[in-house]
């Protein structure tokens, strides 16, 4: 099972009633639904693709309204031949369409009138009611997040983006195949919409494979720091050694300081060793403190004496 009908499953278990049912009632008849006019009158056709859904639509619809409900079940005709399921309302749609706020003196609405949104309740009802219908999240376990829903039209896209932002989630819009799609990309802000409408063991799934997924990026990371330093340590190193050899072809170790010799010596014995490990070697051995700028500032010293060994070509 997909993590977009685990979440859907989940959300429509939860009752709404009330003008919260209402409102999620309006989003999924908008958005899932066509509407016909024939001889024996006006009807809607609900089409959706999961079970819990069409349970969900028919409960809202009978809990409402005493209008004439038909459902039907029928195979969609593609590779994985899903089932589609029908629901036709053949009484009652004029009604219903106005008290879900579809219908105005103008005729369809594009989009629902303010009232089916009164509240945040209602607002958290009518998004749930858009995710149902035409709704999808990408699987948490998969490297890029995703949420969008596809919106009735190019009005109906832009109140969907001004409801998220009601709850801080920023959400853009892309027009596919003529179709407008609201969209959000960040995990922190997807994990907000879960929470907006209610789909808790979805939303501990998520943030589940979010946080593992997070630290095992963060620990690559810092595996991948500690490796670049390792190499720049080892490189420092190779350079150092190098000027070493320098000055002892030219047998000038033995003419230096006594301070350079010991780091001298230090770095020969220890040429795996970074700066810290070797100031920390150096009061071990001498008695006498350096810091890793001191140990550095001795480094440079080496590299300009085998510099003039070489004519300046080290």
């Amino acid at each position: 099972m997909s993590f977009t009908s685990e979440v859907k499953n989940e959300v429509a278990l939860k009752t709404m009633e009330g003008n919260d049912g209402r409102a999620e009632l309006s989003a999924l008849i908008q958005l899932s639904s066509s509407l016909s006019i024939t001889s024996e009158g006006m009807s809607l056709l609900v089409t959706v693709e999961n079970a819990a859904v069409a349970r969900t639509i028919i409960r809202l619809v009978k809990d409402r309204y005493t209008a004439e409900i038909n459902l039907f079940v029928k195979k969609r005709m593609n590779l994985k031949k899903n089932n589609i399921y029908g629901i036709r309302i053949k009484t009652d749609v004029m009604n219903i369409l106005e008290d879900i706020g579809l219908y105005g003196s103008s005729g369809v609405l594009d989009k629902p009138l303010m009232k089916i949104l009164k509240t945040e309740n209602n607002i958290r009802a009518y998004l749930a009611g858009a995710f149902l219908s035409s709704g999808s999240i990408s699987s948490p376990e998969k490297p890029n997040y995703h949420l969008e829903i596809t919106a009735a039209n190019l009005r109906h896209a832009e109140l969907l983006i001004s409801l998220l932002a009601r709850f801080e989630i920023k959400a853009k819009m892309i027009e596919r195949r003529n179709k407008y799609v609201v969209y959000v990309k960040q995990a922190e802000k997807i994990g907000d919409f879960l929470r907006v409408i209610d789909a808790d063991e979805a939303l501990l799934n998520f943030e589940n494979h979010r946080i593992e997924r997070d630290f095992t990026n963060q620990f690559t990371r810092l595996n991948n720091i500690e490796v670049a330093n390792e190499v720049k340590v080892q490189q420092a190193a190779s350079l150092v050694l190098k000027d070493i050899q320098i000055l002892e072809e030219g047998d000038k170790v033995r003419f230096l300081d006594q301070k350079l010799q010991d780091v001298v010596a230090l770095r020969k014995a220890y040429p795996e060793a970074s700066l810290k490990e070797l100031t920390e070697l150096y009061r071990q051995q001498t008695g006498n403190e350096m810091t890793k700028s001191g140990m550095k500032h001795r480094f440079v010293k080496l590299h300009e004496l085998a510099m003039k060994e070489t004519g300046g070509s080290a």
